[in-house]
């Protein structure tokens, strides 16, 4: 619940309040000011006489709040009077409203969790499930994951958003705190901060990963520095933070953290790596001694060394956190399958040039033979991803690479590979349909020492066409079909 008295009071407080107005004529006291809304929403067709409702969008219309006024809504807040008929509480940004009315409505859910947030370009996911598994050998941890999400530890759904919108995300919030819940793992992307979603949040640890050209194009980020400085925000918005020193731009971060309390991990830091195997990590500093680890790559070692760091501040002790990390796997992230021939099939999540430079450099670390790319790039975004993976791959002529769709959505596959194959000198494959370029890939496999790499789809059971999610089986499935 939420009175009329108190959304314009925090409201006010923000600095974000304009004023009460109904086709023209301005409230200077919205009558029954105790009025209590039962109901928060931004969907009109949920919206009723008991609904604090939020218009946003750019894609909003004047018929969907006309609609909702029938259906009985008598209040609204938007950056526009739509002039129907109802008092419009008019404000200067929509969103900051919000996240922080939100967090009013649902108790302040916030307040009884220990949050933790991850944002970087790549490894929030399998950093997340690190973290998730280290903190629920001693406490009860939620997690909100691009991959999946689970409110109550047990129970795990497909997640729509890498972060969702602020009335969802504390509803959410309120869920786990329903369900016992101490801790909330969060990934937090750059859209988190460009959309206000976490707008007014604070997080107990911020751990920021990495850093490298992502999400650049006419519906995200305009450029690197505007999707760099919505990365660093989290740092602004934690209580203590934990940063990559072997990444990009470390200087910008370590002069921002530095009088923040902080840890650093990486090379030249003093929770570094010493020693590396496939499935073992030997490193020095707060998390001293042998870790085991079921990810392969020393990626993944340095995204545990990061999850270890941030819930050892969230009450994890060692032993925690070397349980946590040797039991982690992660759907479609470093997954291998053995085809009959000896051959490997790894599965992973790699969807823009760093990653995928990365995962290449893991496997021919291992398999020295035949080594077939599976290969796509999303359809109208990320278009950027493009250029970066036709330049990399350019620079491996030794790789059997077959294009393919991956969510083109409304593009055609063949086009977006044709771009990528643009930018590389030597003969590639196209096939648009993934299950096709998938079976072609492990038939050309003979040896132990040969791989197939299925890039890009990791977990994910579908293709993004026209707008919409098709059921695909998923790239691990077909896989084992073909195996």
């Amino acid at each position: 619940m939420i009175k009329i008295k108190t959304a314009l009071d925090i409201l006010k407080k923000d600095h974000n309040f304009r004023e009460i107005i109904a086709n023209g004529e301005y409230f200077f006291d919205y009558g029954d000011s105790e009025f209590a809304f039962s109901k928060i929403s931004y969907d009109s067709r949920e919206a009723d006489a008991s609904t604090l409702f939020f218009v946003k969008g750019d894609h909003f219309k004047r018929e969907f709040l006309e609609k909702a006024v029938t259906a009985g809504l008598r209040f609204y807040i938007s950056e526009t009077d739509f002039e129907v008929g109802i008092p419009a509480l008019l404000v200067n940004d929509v969103k900051q409203a919000m996240s922080l009315l939100a967090m009013e409505f649902y108790g302040h859910p916030e307040q009884k969790l220990k949050l933790l947030a991850f944002t970087g370009t790549k490894g929030k996911t399998t950093s997340a499930y690190f973290a998730f598994n280290i903190l629920k050998q001693s406490h009860k941890p939620a997690l909100l994951s691009t991959m999946n999400t689970t409110l109550d530890g047990e129970t795990f759904f497909k997640s729509t958003l890498t972060t969702p919108e602020s009335l969802d995300l504390f509803k959410m919030m309120a869920e786990a705190v329903d369900n016992g819940r101490t801790h909330l793992i969060m990934e937090v992307s750059s859209q988190a901060y460009l959309k206000k979603r976490v707008y007014g949040l604070t997080f107990d640890v911020g751990v920021f990963l990495n850093i490298s050209p992502d999400h650049i194009g006419p519906i995200e980020h305009p450029t690197f520095e505007d999707y760099f400085y919505h990365k660093r925000l989290l740092m602004d918005n934690s209580r203590a933070v934990v940063v990559n020193s072997g990444m990009d731009h470390f200087q910008v971060l370590a002069e921002q953290v530095a009088a923040y309390d902080h840890d650093f991990y990486g090379p030249a830091s003093s929770n570094a790596i010493l020693n590396s195997l496939a499935f073992s990590f030997e490193v020095q500093g707060k998390l001293a001694g042998s870790h085991d680890i079921q990810l392969i790559g020393r990626f993944n070692q340095e995204n545990a060394i990061a999850a270890g760091l941030a819930c050892l501040r969230l009450g994890a002790s060692l032993e925690d956190i070397h349980s946590g990390v040797a039991q982690t796997r992660v759907p479609g992230r470093m997954e291998v399958l053995t085809q009959k021939n000896g051959a490997k099939v790894f599965v992973d999540y790699a969807h823009n040039g760093d990653s995928l430079a990365k995962l290449l450099s893991v496997v021919q670390e291992h398999q020295k033979g035949n080594i077939v790319l599976i290969l796509g790039a999303t359809g109208n975004k990320g278009e950027s991803r493009r250029k970066d993976f036709g330049l990399l791959l350019n620079q491996h002529p030794e790789l059997n690479i077959i294009l393919t769709a991956d969510d083109p959505n409304r593009e055609d596959p063949i086009a977006i590979a044709r771009e990528i194959a643009s930018y590389i000198t030597f003969e590639v494959n196209m096939i648009a349909d993934r299950e096709e370029a998938i079976k072609k890939a492990l038939s050309l496999t003979n040896a132990e020492g040969d791989a197939v790499i299925l890039a890009g789809k990791g977990a994910d059971a579908y293709q993004i066409i026209n707008d919409q999610k098709v059921v695909y089986p998923g790239d691990y499935a077909v896989a084992e079909k073909y195996l």
